[in-house]
């Protein structure tokens, strides 16, 4: 116990001296940090919201609006089912959550067989007199559920982090919520729009067939529906109407790139864009099979634009035109990037720290743990001397350690997580009064320095490492079932407590150890 090999003495030292290095960028001045020579360390530990301030949001997705629109769209492909079998139906429609229809004549058709030839998944059932009702089953919503969240969750990642947001914090809360932190976002309102809308993107050739008058009540044959127009197209008057089919020409997840840039003849923003190679295909067929048929571009439910098909385009790009300004094209860009949302987001709550609150709770956090290490250092130099002065140096490399550590993982330092560090702190601590209250003990047993030093190293190493595993554990169950702040002062707690193991066990047993063979004392300090 008493013997370093020069190894493990340089191991130790340069292990030190290396997380001490890492920890200098959290200590200066974004400025400053930027000015730093390249073989420097630039990395520091990122503030949380309620050390910087920023912005708060908690989204809810809208599990029953996309549940609506899947049963649109088995209302669709029953029809088109329906039509193939020869099979007389009518008032087919979506109601209540499912889809309800009734069978003139289903002649030798079983219907359920026919409906779940569409989708297995689907529960049909008879409700007398011809009339039927058909929804998807509990395994179906309970996977999909899953799904949508998980998706949700990866987009509004992508979207956050196209806008340049920097250290964004991004969990699930409950069964269909997200909680998303921006620090340093004072504004929110650009990305609650963004984060607002499904982006939804699809391509659909336009029913010539309905006349005006029932373009303007609304009214569509089977098949087609009304959408708005984009009121852009003609400032300061309703909304144009269109009528376009249900049919679903291009899809928008057929896009492989979307960008802002200038048409070349007016000069007006637009969004270019290229398809992969089955959508390049598929719009190729579309627009050589309709020349001079318009070709309608959907956004959300809204056309943005539907210009007519002049030559057939083939080469699987194009630009999207709709009286953009220029964040609005980049908006669209960005939207396409970063995906569409499954189901639409809906934000059902709004909190924004102060950057001056913040600089509040830094430095309430800062005088708190300057006091408590403070009187910390005191107490062990008070009790215990120049062995006192080791456990201090070991617990402010510990701190170092903690600080690099964090930074290095790139996690967020929360308020908690400040209360973290200086937990752990007091348990470095903890653990040398262990060790330099067994020496005392071997000392009144008639032991020399040097035994009481070994046996003192020796025999409180067992209850420390039970208490720093206990503690470490305690720290992993609230990281796991935590949320926000608290897997923060998780984070920090498991990190401290596994550097004060390596502070308290080896670095202060290399200084004392290190003294002991230069002064050889008759007597030990404590």
């Amino acid at each position: 116990m008493l013997h370093f090999p020069k190894w493990k003495i340089i191991l130790i030292t340069g292990t030190c001296l290396l997380f001490v290095w890492l920890a200098i960028p959290s200590f200066l001045h974004e400025e400053t940090r930027n000015k730093l020579p390249g073989w420097m360390p630039s990395k520091a530990v990122s503030l949380g919201l309620d050390l910087q301030g920023g912005s708060q949001l908690l989204l809810e997705v809208d599990f029953d609006a996309y549940m609506k629109d899947q049963l649109v769209n088995l209302v669709d492909e029953m029809r088109t089912r329906f039509r193939e079998k020869k099979i007389g139906y009518k008032g087919l429609s979506v109601a209540d959550g499912k889809v309800v229809f009734s069978i003139r004549d289903a002649g030798d058709a079983n219907i359920t067989s026919v409906i779940h030839e569409l989708n297995p998944e689907v529960d049909v059932s008879e409700e007398g007199g011809g009339n039927y009702s058909a929804t998807f089953n509990d395994r179906w919503k309970t996977r999909s559920h899953e799904q949508i969240i998980t998706q949700s969750l990866e987009i509004v990642n992508r979207r956050v982090n196209e806008t340049g947001t920097k250290e964004p914090i991004i969990q699930r809360q409950g069964d269909k919520r997200i909680l998303l932190q921006v620090p340093g976002l004072s504004d929110p309102e650009h990305l609650k729009a963004l984060l607002g809308r499904t982006a939804k993107l699809t391509f659909h050739l336009v029913d010539l067939s309905v006349a005006p008058e029932d373009l303007e009540h609304g009214i569509a044959p089977p098949g087609s529906h009304i959408l708005p127009g984009d009121e852009k197209e003609h400032p300061g008057r309703p909304p144009r109407k269109y009528a376009i089919y249900n049919k679903v020409d291009v899809s928008g997840d057929m896009l492989v790139d979307a960008h802002p840039s200038y048409d070349d003849r007016s000069n007006e923003p637009v969004v270019s864009f290229r398809l992969n190679t089955a959508g390049a295909r598929r719009f190729g067929e579309i627009t050589a099979q309709n020349v001079g048929k318009p070709f309608a571009v959907v956004l959300d439910n809204k056309v943005i634009t539907a210009p007519v098909i002049r030559s057939p385009i083939l080469g699987g790009s194009g630009q999207i035109s709709g009286g953009f300004d220029t964040q609005g094209a980049n908006d669209l860009a960005l939207l396409r990037r970063a995906g569409a949302l499954p189901a639409p987001l809906k934000i059902i709550e709004e909190r924004s720290v102060g950057p001056s609150l913040g600089a509040d709770s830094i430095a309430a956090g800062t005088k708190a743990s300057v006091i408590g290490i403070g009187l910390v250092i005191i107490f062990m130099v008070v009790f215990y001397g120049l062995f006192g002065i080791f456990a201090d140096i070991a617990m402010l490399v510990n701190a170092f350690m903690t600080l690099a550590l964090l930074s290095l993982f790139e996690a967020t330092l929360t308020l908690p997580g400040i209360a973290g560090i200086v937990l752990t702190v007091g348990m470095a601590v903890d653990a040398n009064v262990l060790i330099y209250e067994r020496m005392r003990e071997e000392v009144r047993n008639g032991k020399s320095p040097y035994a009481a030093v070994e046996d003192g190293f020796r025999l409180a190493f067992g209850t420390i490492f039970d208490s720093h595993i206990t503690t470490l554990v305690a720290a992993l169950i609230l990281y796991q079932f935590g949320t926000g702040s608290v897997k923060g002062f998780a984070v920090t707690l498991a990190i401290g407590i596994v550097c004060s193991l390596f502070t308290a066990v080896l670095v202060t047993r290399l200084m004392v150890v290190t003294w002991l063979q230069k002064k050889r004392p008759k007597k030990l300090p404590i």
